[in-house]
This record gives C-alpha cells, structure tokens and sequence, in this order.
C-alpha cells in the first residue's frame, strides 16, 4: 500500500542514513552544496526536509533553500505563452541570481553569506532580503526541478535525482494542487513536456551521484546514476 511521503519506513530511514553519511564522509573545513532534483511531484522537498532532518540529529548544521524561491517574474516565465513546453523548461528561474545569491557563497572559498530567496512566486514581486550567514562547514540542501541543468554544471558535491513516473507525480500534482491526474492531459502538457526536455538535454538521471526510485515513498531504491 503507497503511503503519504514522510512517514518513517526502515527502507526510507535506510535510504536516509546512507545518504547522510556519505555527506558527513564527504565534509572538509569548507561548505558542501547537495542538490535534490527530480519532476514536479515526486517528493523533492519532503526527501531534501528529512535528510536536513537526519543530517541535524548528528549535529551537522544545515541550510535548506528551494529553487522555487528563484522564479522569473511571470513576464519572463510566460514568454513564450503559459502552456508553452519550451517556456517551461526554459523560463521558468533566474539562475544567475541563484548562483549569486547561494551557489557562491557556499562554493569554495565562499563566505557563507547568502540569500535565501529572490521572487515571492505568489505576489511575483523580486525580492532582496538582507544577506543570513551560514554557520560555519553547513551543509547547503536545495530541492528544486532542473537541477542538473548545463547552467548549474559543477554545483553540487552530491546530488539526488528523484526518479518517480509521470503517471505517479500528475497523480500527486492533482491531489496537490488539483491540476488534472492524467499525464497526457493538455493542461499537463506545459510540465510534462518541458521536463522531457530535460530529461534529454541534459540526462539527469547519469548526472546524479545517486537516483533514487521513489515511485512508492515507503519503500525507495537507491541506485548509482546510469
């Protein structure tokens, strides 16, 4: 039986513990950038909180920031109209302010100081909130779409991409945020087929330290990248 995403499994706590260590392993003196990528739905945030989670209860310190705080104004996002694939995958955020602003700063020789945001998605105002400084050797956990994206090559010291069918995320999408549960619906055409693109440009699923079926929550698989 498919369970909601988030609740303890000895297969996801599993999952869990082996990413976490491989992290704590991999820390030096500096910061260390982790990204958690995958298609709309297939449970980034939920996967980037628990690990953050995880990494905590050892006594790591954590930053967690979302790429969905980095969207372009909706000008920019819908170009190239709203139910535009290529608008989509092209558009959709401001990666040099994502760089900028958190990228750089947790990169080598970084401060540390970054911003966690640049867009309220909901208003579309731009935002310049005032810079928070990371404590010292923070592990930095950014979920987002297109992370493994050519503009974002080289950002990440391990990264995860959340492999989980389209059938299973429209059908998540729907119950979240009541968008139709067919894949192949044309109101789901804008998502679906921009995210093809990705899938074929830039191969994320070879690009990931690790892929992580996670089709059913209770019960992931994790796999070295194809």
């Amino acid at each position: 039986m498919l369970i909601r995403p988030g609740v303890s499994t000895p297969e996801r706590d599993r999952v869990l513990t082996t990413v976490a260590t491989a992290i704590t392993d991999r820390r030096a003196d500096g910061f260390l950038r982790v990204g958690v990528d995958g298609p709309d739905g297939s449970g980034k945030t939920i996967l980037a909180d628990e690990l953050a989670g995880t990494l905590h209860a050892r006594g790591t310190a954590v930053v967690r920031v979302s790429i969905d705080d980095f969207h372009h104004v909706r000008a920019i996002r819908h170009r190239r109209g709203r139910d535009s694939p290529d608008g989509f995958w092209l558009d959709s955020y401001d990666y040099d302010r994502f760089r900028t602003d958190v990228l750089t700063p947790f990169g080598p020789g970084g401060t540390g100081r970054y911003r966690p945001a640049a867009h309220d998605v909901a208003t579309d105002a731009l935002l310049n909130p005032e810079p928070v400084q990371a404590p010292p050797g923070a592990v930095l956990i950014v979920d987002g779409i297109f992370l493994h994206r050519d503009e974002l090559a080289g950002a990440w010291d391990l990264s995860l991409f959340l492999d989980v069918p389209f059938t299973e995320t429209a059908r998540r999408m729907a119950a979240r945020d009541g968008t139709p549960p067919d894949p192949s619906h044309p109101g789901m055409r804008r998502y679906v087929e921009g995210q093809r693109r990705y899938f074929t440009t830039c191969t994320p699923h070879r690009r990931a330290t690790w892929l992580l079926d996670n089709t059913n929550p209770a019960t992931p698989h994790l796999h070295p990248p194809r």
